[in-house]
């Protein structure tokens, strides 16, 4: 079956993408965590991170690394999470997360129903950072 991320990479669904190179893309979570959570996936429909091979898994933690960096200049939160959960799409995926503490990683404390402007300032800034910072392969 495919996943709801192929179906938003082919354009069936729409997304807030903040990265997009030929292994994988970048966009907000549309029940985000916390402002400016970024879901990094690859293209490729692999199940199970365990499963992915070590150049495709440094090259999604390479991109998260770029977005975290991105989200700590936009957000100023006290730290930026990275996770993978595994349990919610059967897509592999990363998130990524600017925190003010631990407890705010709990997928019981997302916001079901964010607002549309504010994921999309969230995007546009994010997209602006990753410019300014000379990142190359930054959403249209």
């Amino acid at each position: 079956m495919v996943s709801v991320y192929t179906r938003i990479f082919a354009g069936e669904i729409p997304a807030r993408f903040v990265w997009k190179d030929e292994t994988c893309a970048a966009f907000l979570d549309i029940q985000p965590l916390r402002p400016g959570h970024v879901l990094v996936v690859p293209r490729v429909e692999v199940d199970h991170w365990l499963d992915v091979d070590a150049d495709l898994a440094a090259h999604l933690v390479r991109v998260a690394h770029a977005i975290g960096q991105a989200q700590q200049a936009v957000f100023r939160p006290a730290r930026v999470g990275l996770m993978i959960a595994g349990m919610g799409v059967p897509h592999v995926h990363l998130h990524v997360v600017p925190i003010e503490r631990e407890s705010d990683l709990h997928f019981e404390n997302a916001d079901r129903r964010p607002a549309p402007a504010a994921l999309d300032r969230a995007a546009a800034a994010l997209r602006a950072e990753l410019r300014a910072r000379g990142c190359e392969h930054v959403a249209d």
